[in-house]
C-alpha cells in the first residue's frame, strides 16, 4: 500500500477546492486521461495513470500497469486517494469488448477500491452521448430518456448504473465524439476529397475537442458538489455536411460529395440529435473550443 499521507482539502472563501494536493488515480489513462493528467500535475496534484499496456503517459504520472478487468493486477493501488477518474475505452468495437471495459472494469475496479476501505471524494465515469438513441434531430440533455438499441450504448449504460449503485458519490459525463489532435478522421477524410455526407434531412452531430474534455473533468473535479450528471458537448450541434463545407473552404478542398447507394444506407443509419451543454456552462466551464470552428481551425493551423 501507498504510504503517502493524504491532504486535507483546500477550499477557496467560495467555497471552491483550491489548486493542488489531491491524490487523483486515472483508471484508462489514454487520449483524454493524459490530457487530463497534464493540468491535474499543473495544480502539484499527486496523479496516477492506471494503463493494460505499456503506452505512454505525460511526464509526471506515475504508471500502474493492470488491467480493470481482472481483480489480481488491481491489488497495489495508491492508498488515501481523493478522486478516481474512470476513462477507460474498449480494446475492440464489439460487445464483448465493451462489456469487459465497462461492466467488468468498473465492477472490480469499485470491489478494489472497498477491499482497500478506500473512500474517495469522488469517482467521475467518462461516458458517452451514444446512450441517447434518438434519431429525428431531438435536442436531448441529461434528463432525456435513455434507450440505447446498440451495443455500445448499452454496456455504457449498464456501467453507469454501476457506478451510481456504487459507495462513492459520483459524477458521470457523457461526451459527445472526441476529436483533437491525432484524432481527425473527418478532417483527412475532407482534405483528402474522401468526404461524403448522406442524403435527406439534416443529421445533427455533437463533438467535443480533446482538450474541452480535460479541461471540463478537471473543472468538475475542482468544484466541491459537482451534480451527478452532465453532458459533454460544445455549444453547437452542428449538420454534419456543414462541418464538412466549412472544413473543405478553410483547407481548400473539394466540396463534400453526397453519399448514394448503400454507402448513403450506412450513414442514415447514424445517430441524430441535438445535445445541449446548458448544465456544464451554468456550473461555471468555460470552453476553449466553443464550436467545431475553433477546434479544427486549431488543427488546420497546426497542420501548416
Amino acid at each position: 500500500m501507498d504510504g503517502g499521507i493524504p491532504f486535507p482539502p483546500r477550499v477557496d472563501p467560495e467555497g471552491n477546492r483550491a489548486e493542488g494536493m489531491a491524490r487523483i488515480l486515472i483508471a484508462g489513462c489514454g487520449y483524454v486521461g493524459n490530457a487530463l493528467g497534464e493540468r491535474l500535475l499543473a495544480d502539484s496534484d499527486t496523479v496516477w495513470g492506471l494503463r493494460r499496456g505499456p503506452g505512454l503517459l505525460a511526464s509526471g504520472i506515475r504508471r500502474i500497469e493492470a488491467d480493470l478487468a481482472v481483480s489480481a493486477t488491481l491489488r497495489d493501488l495508491p492508498g488515501d486517494l481523493d478522486f478516481v477518474v474512470y476513462a477507460a475505452s474498449p480494446g475492440g468495437r464489439d460487445d464483448a469488448h465493451y462489456r469487459t471495459a465497462y461492466v467488468e472494469g468498473v465492477c472490480r475496479l469499485l470491489e478494489a477500491l472497498e477491499s482497500r476501505d478506500q473512500r474517495p471524494q469522488r469517482f467521475f465515469f467518462v461516458s458517452s452521448t451514444s446512450v441517447y438513441e434518438q434519431s429525428s434531430g431531438e435536442w436531448v440533455d441529461e434528463d432525456s430518456p435513455t434507450q440505447p438499441e446498440h451495443f455500445s450504448g448499452r454496456r455504457l449504460l449498464e456501467a453507469e448504473r454501476l457506478v451510481a449503485a456504487g459507495p462513492y458519490p459520483y459524477t458521470i459525463v457523457r461526451f459527445g465524439g472526441i476529436y483533437g489532435p491525432r484524432r481527425t478522421r473527418m478532417l483527412d477524410q475532407v482534405r483528402t476529397g474522401r468526404a461524403v455526407y448522406a442524403p435527406g434531412r439534416p443529421r445533427f452531430t455533437n463533438r467535443i475537442h480533446r482538450d474541452d474534455c480535460a479541461g471540463a473533468l478537471h473543472h468538475l473535479i475542482r468544484l466541491p458538489e459537482p451534480e451527478s450528471l452532465y453532458l459533454g458537448v460544445d455549444s453547437e450541434p452542428a449538420e454534419e455536411a456543414s462541418v464538412m463545407r466549412w472544413i473543405a473552404g478553410a483547407v481548400g478542398a473539394p466540396t463534400p460529395r453526397l453519399a448514394r447507394g448503400t454507402e448513403a444506407k450506412s450513414l442514415r443509419a447514424r445517430s441524430n440529435k441535438r445535445c445541449r451543454n446548458d448544465r456544464l456552462l451554468a456550473s461555471g466551464y468555460a470552453f476553449e473550443y466553443p464550436t467545431f470552428r475553433e477546434g479544427y481551425a486549431a488543427l488546420i493551423a497546426g497542420l501548416r
